[in-house]
């Protein structure tokens, strides 16, 4: 017979959930400056209770009897010139442009070569070839279609279905083929490659012919590999030359340009967004005098507009009323909450400023020796639990304070993650940017000939101090971006080796 008693069950579970302010500040901390200012532009667009300040007339009624200006007179609080920081030193009007009116992409545009560029200069080049106009327009598809180091990506059945689709012409991919094969024709040599191996090849076609051409061409076109890895002692056997051949044919390949397209000035969005907006400024006044931490702020200053403060007595005078009164009542209810929503908004960029300026000042302090110095071997071990220790503050606070944000020094621009490196070894006191600094020393003056081993680098660490292990030195290695000793051996070196046999 079936058990159908009721049973009484007792479960505890433990479940953490952030409310709707908390996710809102985390995801304002997230944020770079021109971020926020978007944020700032969309919130006073969407909320009629939020107004931006106008200081315009604070700024007029400034003026003195010597018709000398509010920041004049602040800047003669200054010593002498040398005392103003360097962050105050620009003109009235680059300062105000960068702080109310700032536009991002207004400097990119300034200072970036036109969109078009490798387009533009591939398009002139056409004029070299005899096309009629159905072999130009599909010429001018597959030079659109190059990236900018002069590539191929996509397959020639792609573009010319692109054709079909946009210009109701389906191009016979013969035809395409023999229209490509004349664009590889132009210069700069290697231009129309599908990859690295194929520019090479049409670089090397076009030189004179000679042993060194001959055997280089049948390295890349054959032998890539052994080339790529570097081994060419079987390179040498396979090809039946000797090592001078090879090294001839070596230093012909090394004159080849792997980006053609970078020679006509293209560039790419990403290069051309790549312009860093610090979010911070750090400065000592005097020799030893303390560092000022400023954040260089581009939000305007926000208020809440003054016909959208809530009037509670009205909206509970019109309960249970007629319908006009239910509608005021709605209204009433609408400008509250419009209210509430812009003083919350207000509250969380408040937040938000407060939080970075601890967070920075905190790091200033643990990296003083940095900031004086400049010198990346200056960079003490530091975690974010070490911040948020001297903060009071989450480390997931400290992570999301820290992302994407950079700061200005007199010794450049650097990204906050930079300051955060872990401890070799728990009881060391050594950054892991020292050893990296290092380490890159160590492999710049080895002898190419015989490149060290990860085990030797070991060893040459530990004579200076850096007791680490070897899969430690190779994950430092790749980090820098350093082959292993192997593929560091330079082809110049040997007909050192050659002259030494013989």
């Amino acid at each position: 017979m079936e058990d159908t008693s009721l049973r009484l069950t007792q479960e505890q579970k433990l479940q953490q959930r952030l409310s709707p302010q908390q996710v809102m500040f985390g995801r304002l901390l997230e944020m770079s400056a021109p971020e926020v200012e978007d944020e700032v532009r969309r919130e006073v667009d969407d909320n009629p209770a939020l107004e931006v300040v106008d200081h315009d007339e604070m700024q007029a009624t400034a003026e003195n009897d010597f018709g000398e200006s509010a920041e004049e007179l602040q800047r003669a609080d200054y010593g002498s010139s040398e005392e103003v920081p360097f962050y105050d030193q620009q003109p009235r009007g680059i300062r105000r442009q960068a702080s109310a009116d700032f536009d991002p992409m207004s400097i990119v545009e300034a200072d970036a070569p036109d969109e078009g560029s490798l387009n533009a200069a591939m398009n002139v080049r056409l004029s070299e070839l005899d096309l009629n106009s159905e072999e130009r327009l599909i010429a001018e598809y597959i030079i659109g279609n190059l990236d900018d180091n002069g590539y191929l990506p996509r397959t020639l059945s792609a573009i010319a279905a692109d054709i079909a689709a946009a210009e109701g012409r389906d191009p016979d991919i013969s035809k395409v083929r023999e229209v490509f094969a004349k664009i590889r024709t132009l210069e700069p040599a290697g231009i129309g490659a599908v990859d690295l191996r194929d520019c090479l090849l049409l670089q090397l076609d076009r030189m004179e012919r000679s042993l060194p051409q001959r055997v280089a061409r049948e390295i890349i076109a054959e032998n890539f590999d052994l080339f790529s890895k570097k081994h060419f002692d079987r390179l040498a056997g396979r090809l039946g030359v000797d090592k001078a051949t090879i090294e001839q044919a070596l230093v012909l390949i090394r004159t080849l340009n792997p980006k053609p397209g970078a020679m006509l000035g293209g560039s790419s969005a990403a290069d051309r967004a790549s312009h860093i907006i610090p979010d911070f400024a750090v400065e000592r006044h005097g020799v030893d005098g303390p560092f000022t931490v400023m954040q260089l702020n581009r939000t305007p200053e926000l208020a809440i507009e003054r016909s959208f403060i809530p009037d509670p007595a009205s909206v509970s005078e019109t309960r249970g009323k007629g319908a006009a009164e239910r509608r005021l009542q709605e209204a009433q209810a609408f400008i509250k909450r419009k209210h509430d929503d812009a003083a919350l908004f207000i509250k969380m960029l408040a937040d938000r400023g407060r939080t970075l300026q601890a967070v920075m000042e905190a790091i200033v302090g643990r990296q003083e020796a940095f900031f004086t110095s400049g010198q990346m071997t200056d960079l003490r071990p530091m975690i974010l639990k070490d911040i948020s220790g001297d903060t009071g503050l989450d480390i997931s606070t400290i992570s999301r304070a820290t992302s994407g944000k950079y700061v200005l020094t007199p010794h450049g621009t650097f990204p906050l993650k930079l300051f955060f490196n872990e401890r070799p070894k728990a009881e060391a006191d050594t950054s892991t940017h020292e050893i990296l600094e290092a380490l890159r020393g160590i492999i710049d003056g080895e002898d190419k000939r015989h490149p060290l081993s990860d085990e030797a680098l070991k060893d040459a660490l530990v004579t200076r101090g850096y007791d680490i292990a070897r899969r430690t030195v190779a994950k430092y290695r790749e980090r820098l971006g350093i082959p292993v000793g192997r593929l560091r051996k330079s082809f110049e070196t040997m007909s050192t080796d050659t002259n030494n046999s013989n």
